[in-house]
């Protein structure tokens, strides 16, 4: 069971957050202020942290996360915030932070990143390859093969199927994947991700074969190996 340190003053947030977490499995514990995070976060073990950007009681959000860094405090952290611009998130990276999530955010999606930032950490550093099924991706040479047979993929498939095959087994929204691939650039009303979806299926999933990249309707995509 994973264990989450959840800083947050709004009391509905907090509530309707710990109701998500503690339904995906994990055991919540929870702090308002940044200085009582910063205390628990210093002084217990945490698998992650989800950090409010806005904090009241004198150190914000950004401040705890500084704060955490300089103690020598690795735990991986998500920060929220209402503050959706880029130079905003960056800002929020660059502080220490291992993800951002905007406001208003589904809960699908916040655990669906924890999970990540979690998979990422226990993760050995060695890995040279993902293989998902019959289909594998090669980290040194950049080769695609599915079955043994060639994948030529255009750069951004490739970054996009490599995102997609990290997260195997687990839905990603379109949010992360823009995130993700395309950095932040693109507006999320155009169609681009549905584009390179559907090359990616038509590349690794020949006719008559079992598909592997599923559309989660409403929550984003999902790649597994065919049953």
């Amino acid at each position: 069971m994973s264990n989450v340190l959840v800083v947050e003053d709004d009391s509905q947030t907090l509530e309707e957050i710990v109701e998500a977490l503690t339904d995906h499995g994990c055991s919540v514990e929870t702090a308002r202020t940044g200085r009582d995070g910063l205390m628990l976060a210093i002084a217990k073990s945490y698998d992650a942290i989800v950090l409010d950007r806005m904090l009241p009681g004198g150190l914000e959000g950004l401040g705890m996360l500084a704060a955490l860094r300089s103690a020598g405090v690795v735990t991986p952290v998500l920060i929220l915030s209402a503050l959706s611009a880029v130079d905003e998130r960056v800002r929020g990276l660059r502080a220490g932070g291992d993800d951002y999530l905007t406001k208003p955010f589904e809960f699908i999606e916040l655990t669906a990143r924890l999970d990540a930032l979690m998979r990422r950490r226990e993760a050995p550093q060695s890995v040279q390859a993902y293989q998902v099924g019959p289909l594998r991706l090669d980290l040194l040479t950049r080769e695609v093969t599915c079955a043994g047979r060639a994948v030529p993929l255009l750069p951004r498939e490739y970054s996009l199927l490599e995102y997609l095959m990290q997260h195997e087994g687990q839905v990603v929204s379109r949010t992360m994947l823009f995130e993700a691939v395309w950095d932040y650039r693109l507006d999320e009303r155009t169609n681009v991700i549905d584009v390179h979806i559907s090359r990616l299926r038509k590349k690794i999933d020949p006719a008559g074969s079992m598909p592997m990249i599923h559309t989660v309707r409403g929550s984003g995509y999902l790649l597994r190996a065919p049953a």
